[in-house]
């Protein structure tokens, strides 16, 4: 919102980003702060008092500062005195967490919820002779948490995660800790700080719209609430680009409303990527009071039918998302906040990580619940970008304690606040309540009657957070953006158990967690749609580089290594995982981390080609959202792309499973451990293509080769089909039938498909036996060449996962390959100029190479 320049009435807003200073609360040691929004540990960062917590055992050398009381204060400036209807307030985005707010001395705010904006009348408080102070104290949040808990012995305080006194605490939860992220519990003015000067203003813009069931007329409802605005009126218009579509100047009514209602014919539809464009409208409204332009508010919106699909069919219920009539098949990945400090991260890399996500064939982000919510220019961005947002209530892992009614005040309000916020983007296709907290009450033994239907019982029982989810949350969406369906929590289905694979969310963990399942039969273990599921792998090397400060701990299982990975148990995780498909002979670093992404990348390609093509078949599943896209810090996690934004093997089989023609092949599993490492006699496969096309595609050609580990031979006829028509928004099967295991050599299945108008094949897929660790991988006889912005791949035997060395400012559209003989494979390279070092490359079974005389 901004005011208008040259009119006395129009609203002044005075971001108060710079001259700030703070100190620990009980001490006079006040430091300057280099600007706000901050929290406590960038500036003591800033101020050398402590070392960046991201490297080594810092962390430890950290944690004092979440016990103490931090104080921040800065001078307003001089707005001299309110003249007549004129008035001062204090705009506070975000205030993190325990925050007392004094002007002059005088206590103006009491907050304990990071998650809520406030606005403070100090008109009569501001002295316009002397210097008016803002001062903020913040208590340290954990221990406030302490206090809550410990006064309310009544209330079951479970779940995963961090200290259970986090769960009285309206705040980002990962801060207190997470199987993924470090304990930097944060305070401070997190988000913008502002003096505002004005006459009236608006308040809140809302718009809501009816699209007709045939997507070619729309009907918009704008309504912009007004304060100390009588006799005022607002001009509301609506742009496409440059084109004005509507405008009209209202009158603002008894209740400070302005209310204009319009009819627009063949609207431009706002659709995912891949499936249409995304145009954005601008809708505007210009509050004049005294026929003087006072503010301008706008937002930006796209019309779209957005539709959870929940219905009943012989399996049990569905569970997918369609927008403007088209079924969409969410590929796509979890989101937590990309650093342990918010604050310090930019516009650019927000649209960086967000472009990345769409470059990578991904759909849908969902917005995990112990996190925050996320900055506008997230939203902004995905409504740019064509992302679908799954969007949870920032509830995470626990049984919070909703029986306190100030607890449920803080929240309604949060939520109101936030949800009125974010409501205009076109993106938001889903609410969900809480992330895992139902399956906190199932593991921990609450009470939970899904056929009482009585919100009051609810709050007498020891899982009273079902009030929050069933009762607070719903009624805040349906008051403040009805258009987006809301569901109780992810996972959740029909009051069912969490683990239901028929209706419903489901949260997928037997493999690493739960019984650590084999990944190869991934696609067994999903429900309607698996909104979680993952594997962890290391980072690259830079980036273990980067936090490991005595080069004696660069070894893989080394102290400051396993201090970065917080997960429970995840030394024996990924070594049985290694253990159970690899040769794990090099004892290299180097060999190691290559070893956790293969594990991975192939994990996530078996749960992602498995699941798509279960999408086409009638829908069966509706979409598969990984654990997780990023990290908050250096660490290794289940994240494709590490803290850096380096991308892992994973990101790149993700890229190419989801293309929007991806061909696949599959042999049926076999548990060699329960038939001690028995070879099967025969083994069925089957090879089929997945479209996300919305009409049929012609496959010119499709191609299935049987090709010898050991030589690199055919071992018997390749599989072809001609002028195949491939089924729209679905799956296709193309060839099927048996191996002979003891007559068949051990060998590839190697597909690859041609679609009309192209000349080269637009997708491949290559199933190995497994496990791997049985294949004699040496002497593969690969072939790197780089050339003028391209890298050109081969081999003289099938080549298990060949990845390039990640370097900034370089980017490859392809890595983590599998080659075969006689498919020569283009790889693109951007950043990589003459003279520059050739990308490092390794491949499963070899030592890491960088040939020099193959760079031309």
């Amino acid at each position: 919102m901004t005011g208008t320049a040259g009119a006395t009435e129009a609203l002044l807003v005075q971001e108060l980003k710079d001259s700030w200073e703070f100190k620990q609360t009980d001490l006079d040691n006040w430091m300057p702060v280099e600007t706000v929004p901050t929290n406590v540990h960038l500036d003591l960062i800033a101020n050398d008092v402590i070392p960046d917590p991201f490297l080594g055992f810092n962390e430890l050398k950290c944690e004092w500062v979440a016990d103490k009381s931090w104080t921040y204060r800065t001078t307003l400036p001089d707005v001299g005195a309110a003249k007549d209807g004129q008035i001062h307030e204090l705009v506070f985005d975000g205030l993190d967490t325990f925050a007392t707010v004094k002007v002059n001395g005088d206590v103006i705010l009491e907050s304990d919820n990071m998650f809520i904006p406030y606005r403070m009348d100090v008109t009569k408080r501001l002295n316009h002779n002397n210097a008016n102070v803002l001062e903020i104290d913040f208590r340290p949040a954990l221990v406030e948490g302490r206090k809550i808990k410990d006064a309310h012995p009544e209330h079951k305080w479970v779940g995963f995660n961090a200290d259970m006194a986090r769960l009285a605490v309206r705040k980002a939860q990962y801060h207190f800790g997470w199987d993924w992220g470090p304990v930097l519990t944060t305070c401070g003015p997190w988000r913008a700080v502002r003096l505002e000067t004005s006459y009236a203003r608006i308040s809140d813009l809302r718009i809501d719209y009816d699209l007709s069931a045939s997507l070619d007329d729309v009907v918009v409802h704008v309504s912009a609430s007004t304060e100390r605005s009588s006799g005022s009126d607002v001009n509301i218009s609506i742009r496409s680009a440059d084109s004005l579509v509507f405008e009209k100047t209202v009158s603002v009514d008894g209740n400070g409303v302005a209310k204009a209602d319009f009819h627009l014919s063949q609207p431009k539809l706002w659709y995912p990527h891949g499936y249409g464009d995304q145009p954005l409208y601008t809708c505007e409204a210009v509050l004049r009071k005294n026929g003087k332009e006072v503010q301008t508010c706008s937002r930006k919106i796209g019309f779209r039918r957005g539709e959870l699909v929940q219905e009943p069919d012989e399996i049990g219920k569905s569970f997918f998302f369609r927008v403007n009539g088209v079924d969409v098949f969410c590929g796509g990945s979890c989101w937590i906040p990309a650093d342990s400090f918010t604050p310090r991260i930019t516009e650019e890399k927000y649209r960086s990580w967000l472009q990345t996500l769409v470059d990578g064939y991904q759909v849908m982000i969902r917005i995990w619940g112990g996190g925050i919510w996320e900055e506008d220019v997230f939203y902004d961005t995905c409504d740019e970008l064509g992302i679908l947002v799954w969007q949870d209530f920032m509830f995470g892992c626990g049984n919070y304690p909703a029986a306190i009614k100030s607890f449920r005040d803080s929240v309604e309000a949060e939520c109101v606040a936030q949800v009125k916020r974010i409501r205009h983007h076109p993106s938001i296709v889903i609410y969900a309540g809480n992330n895992e907290d139902y399956q906190v009450q199932e593991q921990c033994g609450l009470t939970y009657d899904y056929a009482d239907k009585n919100p009051e019982n609810w709050l007498e029982t020891d899982f009273p957070a079902r009030y929050i989810y069933e009762k607070i949350l719903p009624e805040v969406v349906a008051a403040h953006s009805p258009h987006v369906p809301y569901h109780f929590g992810s996972p959740w289905g029909d009051g069912l158990i969490s683990s239901d694979q028929t209706v419903g969310d489901l949260h997928t963990w037997d493999v690493w967690h739960g019984k650590q399942i084999k990944y190869q039969i991934y696609d067994t273990l999903g429900g309607r749609f698996n909104s979680e599921f993952g594997m962890e792998a290391f980072p690259h090397i830079d980036t273990i580089k980067h936090y490991v400060t005595d080069p004696a701990e660069l070894y893989p299982q080394s102290h400051m290594i396993d201090f970065h990975n917080k997960a429970d148990g995840h030394e024996r995780r990924i070594a049985t995982y290694l253990i159970e498909n690899f040769r794990t002979t090099d004892p290299s670093l180097e060999a190691y981390i290559h070893l956790t992404q293969l594990s991975q990348s192939d994990a996530l390609m078996y749960g992602y080609r498995g699941w798509r093509q279960q999408w086409g078949q009638k829908r069966r599943c509706g979409g598969a959202l990984v654990w997780q896209l990023n990290d908050c810090w250096p660490v290794t996690s289940w994240a494709i792309i590490d803290y850096f934004q380096r991308k892992k093997p994973a990101y790149y089989a993700m890229r190419r499973v989801l293309a929007p023609i991806a061909v696949a092949v599959r042999r049926a599993h076999h548990d060699w451990s329960v038939v001690h490492a028995r070879p099967v006699k025969t083994s069925s496969f089957e090879c089929w293509v997945s479209s996300n096309s919305t009409k049929e595609v012609l496959a010119t050609k499709v191609e299935l080769k049987f090709i010898s580990i050991a030589t690199g031979k055919e071992i018997k006829e390749a599989m072809i089909k001609k002028n195949v028509k491939i089924t729209a928004n679905g799956a296709i099967t193309i060839f099927d039938g048996e191996l002979n295991n003891e007559k068949e050599e051990p060998h590839v299945l190697a597909a690859r498909i041609w679609i009309d108008g192209e000349d080269s094949a637009v997708s491949r897929d290559i199933d190995w036996p497994q496990p791997l660790k049985y294949l004699n991988m040496d002497d593969r006889g690969v072939k790197v060449v780089f050339d003028n912005g391209k890298i050109t791949v081969s081999s003289k035997k099938p080549t298990k996962g060949l990845v390039f060395e990640e370097r900034e400012g370089v980017l490859v559209n392809d890595s983590a390959v599998d080659i075969v003989p006689g498919d020569e494979q283009i790889i693109t390279v951007k950043g990589l100029k003459a003279g520059d070092t050739p990308l490092k490359w390794r491949y499963y079974g070899q030592e890491v190479r960088c040939i020099s005389d193959t760079h031309r």
